[in-house]
């Protein structure tokens, strides 16, 4: 008959009531058993002293831990990612230390301790990398532009318009607009102007009312009045959204940390939420891109204030200015060239180049294109 296997249990178990006897030699059951007069003596006592159970292995972690994280670390911590599911630990830490809390533990122990409280999850983590980045030197060179996909409200459907100053990541605008036209955009656009005056440039997809998917890069009524404004438009590459990778990133953090949680009922709720949420994000909120401070810490309002009239477009005595016509062209030395129709009933300005007969097109003080009289009129000596 074969032997059978037996548990650790049972031997020591064996071992134990053997050794328990008056006439036990301890040290033969030691060979016996194949274990040392230490183990053997250990084994003993526990069983002397505790019976049967004092047989299972005890745990071996130590008593006491003095690297441990004090509790009431421990639930500052589940409670602020509570407040934010979104943070990590690297944002938990900056923020618990900017309230003041002294003995904040490094990131990865308060990753730790997430995991330890199943507050993280894998999926999400994984999606985690670093990358490259490239931002403009002072607050307001650049603003990016965008709107985040819609959702429907009660009374319609809300398009929130999303504006970030692409040094400081400060959200200057997220506003709830009933649509992506131009009227509601720049009634949006003229209260972010007058808290925080205008920026040198502003950059923007290809979609409405401030593009077009048909021609990219064209004109709209829309950049028209920016250009007036004396803002510098220009517009990402069609299918390339990292141009605009700022606010892109922004519609997640956006996505992930108020849209997935709230329920939002009307235009005027989702501003009221926006507005609250703006607010954590550029004052509480530290950001990894800027060495864990907040946006408000690296922005300051631009000092070109809102001129709430749009002043008269006026040009130079050297400038050969023309007006404009029905649609989108001028009328230069009896040929015409297309300007663009947003610009229908304005005037711009040729100024001459160092290229005879090349003239470049201004509206304002922005370069539009460039004529070349040379080619126009090889064109019409080929028709």
């Amino acid at each position: 008959m074969p032997w059978k296997e037996v548990s650790v249990m049972s031997q020591r178990l064996e071992f134990v009531q053997m050794a328990s006897c008056e006439q036990a030699n301890i040290r033969q059951l030691c060979r016996h058993f194949n274990i040392s007069a230490p183990t053997a003596y250990k084994w003993l006592h526990r069983f002397q002293e505790s019976g049967q159970q004092s047989l299972l292995d005890r745990s071996r972690r130590p008593h006491c831990s003095p690297q441990r994280t004090a509790a009431e670390i421990e639930q500052l911590v589940v409670a602020l990612r509570t407040a934010h599911p979104a943070w990590g630990g690297r944002k938990i830490r900056a923020r618990l230390i900017a309230l003041g809390h002294a003995m904040i533990p490094q990131p990865s122990t308060v990753t730790a301790i997430l995991a330890r409280h199943d507050l993280i999850e894998p999926k999400e983590s994984a999606k985690r990398q670093s990358f490259c980045r490239f931002e403009h030197p002072r607050p307001n060179d650049l603003w990016q532009m965008d709107f985040k996909g819609d959702f429907a409200v009660d009374d319609g459907r809300c398009f929130p318009l999303t504006v970030l100053d692409d040094h400081s990541r400060f959200a200057v605008g997220l506003s709830a607009c009933s649509g992506p036209s131009t009227l509601p955009t720049q009634n949006a656009l003229r209260e972010v102007f007058r808290r925080y005056g205008l920026p040198a440039r502003i950059t923007m997809d290809n979609g409405s009312p401030w593009g077009s998917s048909i021609k990219p890069g064209a004109h709209t009524h829309f950049t028209v009045w920016l250009l007036r404004l004396g803002i510098a438009v220009s517009h990402s590459r069609p299918h390339h959204p990292q141009t605009q990778g700022k606010d892109e990133r922004f519609h997640r953090t956006l996505q992930a940390e108020l849209l997935r949680y709230a329920s939002l009922r009307t235009l005027a709720h989702c501003q009221f939420e926006f507005d609250r949420w703006r607010d954590l994000y550029n004052c509480q909120r530290p950001h990894e891109a800027l060495g864990m401070q907040v946006p408000a810490a690296r922005y300051v309002p631009s000092p070109r204030p809102f001129p709430e009239a749009l002043l008269p477009v006026e040009y130079d005595t050297a400038d050969i200015v023309r007006k404009v016509r029905g649609w989108g062209h001028i009328r230069y030395h009896n040929r015409d060239y297309f300007i663009g129709q947003a610009f229908k009933g304005l005037h711009v300005a040729l100024r001459y180049t160092a290229t005879d007969g090349l003239f470049d097109v201004y509206f304002c003080q922005h370069r539009l294109t460039q004529i070349d009289l040379a080619a126009s009129i090889r064109r019409t000596e080929n028709v």
